[in-house]
C-alpha cells in the first residue's frame, strides 16, 4: 500500500474492525509505514489481555478505538464510515481486514499449497475444516474452488455464534447479536463475506448446503478439545483451532475414508487463561513479541457504539 500510494500526498487511513486477532495483524504489519495511519475498533472488554495489547499498545501511527459494544457493532461503524463519501473521500479511507478483498486474494495461495501436498502424498481431495467468525478465510477457499482447485468438501467450525451452520441446515440466515465466548475472534452474529458465499452460488441455498457444512461448539466443548489435543499429540492448541478440530472430528466420524485439513489460527498464548486453566501453568511458552507487550501501557480511545460517533470523530481528525 505504501507502494501505491508513494506519489500521493494525502494519508493513507485503514480502517478495521477487529474480534481480536486481525486488528493486531494489522497494527503489526502497518506500524510507522510512512504515509499510513491505522484505526483499529475493538469490542472493549470482548478481546483477550494480550490480544488488547497487540493493539493498544503499539503507538506511532496506530490509534486504538475502544467501543462499548460487540465486534457486530465495530463492523457496522466502520461500514458506514466507508459508505460516507465525504468522509471516505476526506479521510481517504482503505481497509485491511476481510472488508478488503485483497486480504483475501493471497490467502487462497496456502489452499493451493494443502492441496498439492495431498496429490503428492497420494491422499486424494482435501477436506479443508476451517474455524470460522466473520468467513474472510473460507470465502478465500470458496475463490480458490471457483478458480478450480479440487476440494473433497469445506467444513465452517463456529462457536455458539452460528447463525452460518443454521442457515446451512435450514436455508435461513438469521442474524442476530453475537454472544461471547473463550473463542472470541469468531464471536461474530452477521459475518460480513456472507454476501460474498451467497453471490458465489447464486444464492442457491442447495448448491452451498452441498459443498459446505457446518458445525457449532460450545465453550465446554472447546475446553475438552484443548485438553484432548495436548493428552493425544502434545499439541498446545488455541480455542479457535480447537473449535476447527473438534468440527474434524465431527466429519470424521461420518467420513472416515476422508483425510482432512484443519486450519489452526492464533498462538495459545494469547489465550494464556484459559490455557492455564485447562493445562497448568507449565505448558505454554509466551513468544518474546508477545510477552514484550504485557507491561506496555494500554493507550485506547473509548467511543460508545454508534456510526455517527465514528464519522464525527473521523472529521474531526
Amino acid at each position: 500500500m505504501s507502494w501505491l500510494t508513494r506519489d500521493d500526498e494525502t494519508t493513507l487511513t485503514v480502517l478495521v474492525a477487529t474480534s481480536g486477532d486481525t486488528g493486531g495483524a494489522v497494527a503489526s504489519a502497518f506500524h510507522n509505514v510512512e504515509g499510513t495511519r491505522v484505526i483499529i475498533l475493538y469490542p472493549s472488554g470482548k478481546v483477550s489481555g494480550l490480544q488488547e495489547k497487540q493493539l493498544t499498545a503499539v503507538g506511532g501511527n496506530i490509534t486504538a478505538l475502544e467501543i462499548d459494544g460487540s465486534f457486530d457493532d465495530c463492523q457496522r461503524m466502520v461500514k458506514a464510515a466507508f459508505l460516507n463519501k465525504e468522509i471516505s473521500k476526506e479521510c481517504n479511507l482503505t481497509s485491511a481486514n476481510s472488508i478488503n478483498i485483497s486480504r483475501l486474494v493471497p490467502q487462497m495461495l496456502y489452499y493451493f499449497e494443502a492441496a498439492r501436498q495431498f496429490a503428492i502424498e497420494g491422499k486424494g481431495e482435501p477436506v479443508f475444516v476451517i474455524p470460522s467468525g466473520n468467513f474472510g478465510n473460507l470465502t478465500a477457499l470458496l475463490f480458490a474452488i471457483k478458480m478450480g482447485l479440487p476440494v473433497r468438501h469445506v467444513v465452517a467450525a463456529t462457536n455458539i455464534n452460528d447463525v452460518v451452520p443454521e442457515y446451512l441446515r435450514s436455508s435461513e440466515y438469521k442474524p442476530r447479536p453475537s454472544a461471547a465466548t473463550i473463542s472470541n475472534a469468531m464471536d461474530v452474529g452477521a459475518p460480513s463475506n456472507f454476501a460474498r458465499m451467497l453471490e458465489l452460488y447464486g444464492s442457491d441455498w442447495p448448491a452451498m448446503a452441498s459443498q459446505i457444512s457446518g458445525y457449532a461448539f460450545g465453550d465446554c466443548q472447546t475446553r475438552e478439545a484443548i485438553r484432548e489435543v495436548h493428552e493425544k499429540y502434545g499439541y498446545v492448541i488455541d480455542p479457535h483451532g480447537a473449535v476447527g478440530y473438534l468440527a474434524g472430528e465431527a466429519w470424521l466420524d461420518q467420513h472416515p475414508e476422508d483425510s482432512v485439513v484443519i486450519l489452526e489460527t492464533a498462538h495459545p498464548a494469547k489465550f494464556s487463561e484459559t490455557i492455564t486453566e485447562e493445562l497448568g501453568d507449565k505448558v505454554l511458552e509466551i513468544p518474546q513479541r508477545l510477552a514484550c507487550l504485557a507491561d506496555e501501557p494500554k493507550v485506547s480511545i473509548p467511543m460508545i457504539a454508534s456510526p455517527d460517533a465514528l464519522i464525527s470523530w473521523l472529521a474531526d481528525q
